[in-house]
């Protein structure tokens, strides 16, 4: 069993009283910079984040599935052992036992393992790490001309062609199977004359490393740091491909000011808002007949304008009908208290998000509604929207098999290493948002911004899709800014407001056609009234004996309400729907009885077919019927 599932007592008490006893210059200066993989990310896919092949420090080291590649790991110390210029092997172990104490001030876990043991396995993995690298040197035009050992070479491949090779470089940057960067830099350090030498040799290691398994393209103006400032492997490549932005506690928004008595487009009652809107329209048309249409109205407008909205729109009959006005102008934005106007933006920056503030229409929606997509040349400081030219700037990336697994650790890196915003974590959920099937990932493949070196388009869908889960939500105001004019825009779209009101007013409220079945209901009541009066018993009976036949005077009519070639003759026809129409308005007629305007009884013949509180399947299943299509 390996050393760290049983807990040594001893062990522990003799390593705490050497900590203890040990005096650290600062302990800032060394933080905690590998971590555990956090459950809720571990538990979508292990695989993702566990080393599959090859363990490097301590968190894997004696799991019996990868412990068969500790024979390379021990030939690469050969090879390394005889590249030191000035010490042994054995020193160089004695060297790393007097880190000890930094090194396990690196790992977020305690590590179970004596100094000695420590020691010895980090300068072993550190041996096959450099001895991996040195073929990314060798691609960069490093100093280093060595070639790869007989033994190494199937697990090697200057062309990362092979899979064991690229199943090596998913482990290498793996959160879990991290070791600390300043022991290759120790390890280099003896194996060159002088420092800046190896600093400069394990920089082009990196950089190789960087532009083999980076999605992104390789920044212009590179990040100006030291070696020795970097933590780790994947800690250099989030530094490469995060942007560091300003800090939300030194950044300065402006609060929008409200002046006493001005009256913002958001205080305006939507009645008086479609007045002004139809005034801009009229405005821009002045040719022909609207001229003088424009004469005719513009003072009642005026008027109207003038008119109290506020109280008249909250009048029973007249609420509903501003309900329509009210989703034509609203951009889905939450209530603002007045109180709130003036509050600090500093506060709403450390408020996590809203479900609305996270939420984009995909790419196919954004494309229908005249959205361009463009590829922009950088990180994600490039994504950008312009509304003038409705278009969306998204920095290029390249998928491959190795792209998932770079990701998805990169983003556990962030939400455990980062203080600030999630920068990166935000750009995933917002490429999981405008992606949400393999068509908008074949969009963005055709428009340049996706590389896909995937088996398909739906692969890369399924990529996207699966990064659903962060630890936290954080503001980043670079890229809210995006979600916000994107979301404005389209919500702005005369057919997205359109199909809005649809939704809400006529698919998914049977209010709105109860509403038409009591007013057409309504009608026939009050006919059938004024008959009653009037004595036009005679009348009806005429109606009802010629009601085919009107209906067969208006055959073309009713042919052209159809896009399909009817196979009928004008009898047939005529007869189909006078007997379609006089069971429908007997069907109808029970939601007329429900809002009170009509007091007939169901016939004994239908009541099984129609029920008034609407809970027989049969009167569900016509209910169905009548708003299909086809139907």
């Amino acid at each position: 069993m390996p050393s760290n599932s049983t807990f040594d007592e001893n062990r522990w008490v003799i390593q705490i009283s050497k900590n203890l006893e040990e005096e650290l210059e600062d302990d800032t200066q060394n933080p905690v910079n590998i971590f555990n993989v956090p459950k809720t990310l571990m538990a979508l896919d292990p695989d993702i984040y566990v080393p599959q092949q090859i363990a490097f420090g301590p968190y894997h080291c004696f799991r019996p599935k990868l412990f068969d590649m500790e024979r390379y790991k021990i030939a690469a110390a050969k090879r390394t052992q005889r590249n030191l210029l000035t010490l042994t092997f054995q020193q160089l172990v004695d060297k790393f036992l007097d880190h000890e104490p930094r090194i396990r001030s690196c790992y977020h876990k305690y590590l179970n393992y004596s100094g000695q043991t420590m020691s010895w396995m980090m300068a072993l993995d550190a041996s096959f790490l450099l001895e991996f690298l040195q073929v990314y040197a060798v691609k960069e035009g490093g100093l280093l001309r060595r070639s790869v050992t007989s033994r190494m070479s199937h697990l090697v491949d200057i062309s990362g062609k092979k899979s064991i090779h690229n199943a090596i470089l998913r482990d290498i940057v793996k959160l879990e199977n991290q070791i600390p960067l300043f022991l290759l830099r120790k390890m280099l350090e003896f194996q060159f004359s002088t420092l800046d030498l190896a600093d400069d040799m394990l920089l082009s290691m990196l950089m190789g490393i960087y532009k083999e398994i980076s999605p992104f393209k390789l920044k212009q103006d590179l990040p100006n740091f030291q070696v020795a400032t970097v933590d780790h492997v994947l800690g250099f490549l989030y530094q490469m491909i995060v942007p560091r932005l300003q800090s939300p506690d030194i950044m300065e928004v402006e609060d929008q000011i409200f002046e006493e008595g001005e009256e913002t487009l958001e205080d305006l009652s939507y009645g008086k808002q479609f007045l002004k809107e139809t005034c801009k329209f009229l405005l821009k048309m002045n040719k022909g007949p609207v001229r003088s249409f424009k004469k005719l109205i513009a003072k009642p407008i005026k008027v109207a304008v003038k008119l109290p909205w506020k109280i008249i729109c909250n009048v029973p009959g007249i609420k509903i009908f501003m309900r329509p006005l009210e989703l034509c102008f609203s951009q889905d934005k939450e209530d603002v208290k007045p109180e709130d106007r003036g509050s600090s933006s500093r506060n709403n920056i450390d408020r996590p998000p809203l479900v609305e503030e996270i939420s984009i229409p995909s790419v196919t929606e954004l494309s229908k509604a005249g959205v361009c997509f463009l590829p922009a040349n950088g990180d994600d400081s490039t994504i950008s929207f312009d509304p003038k030219k409705c278009a969306m700037y998204l920095p290029l990336i390249s998928l491959d098999l190795n792209s998932e697994v770079v990701l998805r650790n990169l983003v556990a890196y962030e939400a455990c290493y980062a203080s600030g915003p999630l920068v990166f974590s935000r750009y995933t959920e917002l490429m999981n948002g405008i992606i949400d099937t393999s068509e908008d990932a074949e969009l963005l493949r055709e428009k340049g911004i996706i590389s896909n070196r995937l088996k398909s388009d739906e692969e890369v869908a399924n990529l996207w899709n699966g990064m659903n889960k962060c630890i936290r939500l954080t503001k980043v105001p670079c890229l809210d800014k995006v979600i916000e004019d994107v979301n404005k825009y389209y919500n702005g779209r005369w057919h997205v407001k359109i199909k809005k009101f649809m939704k809400y007013y006529v698919y998914g409220s049977w209010q709105f056609l109860t509403l038409l079945a009591a007013i057409f209901l309504l009608a026939l009541t009050t006919l059938q009234a004024f008959c009653s009066v009037y004595r036009c018993s005679r009348l009806v009976y005429d109606i009802e004996d010629h009601l085919v036949d009107q209906f067969l005077d208006q055959e073309p009519r009713i042919r052209s309400c159809y896009d399909k070639y009817l196979n009928y003759s004008g009898q047939t026809l005529s007869w189909m729907m006078a007997l379609n129409a006089s069971f429908l308005l007997e069907f109808l007629q029970v939601y007329a009885v429900k809002e009170g305007l009509l007091k007939r009884s169901m016939t004994s013949r239908m009541s099984h077919l129609v029920d008034i509180s609407g809970k027989k399947s049969f009167h569900n299943a016509i209910l169905r019927d009548i708003v299909k299509l086809e139907n």
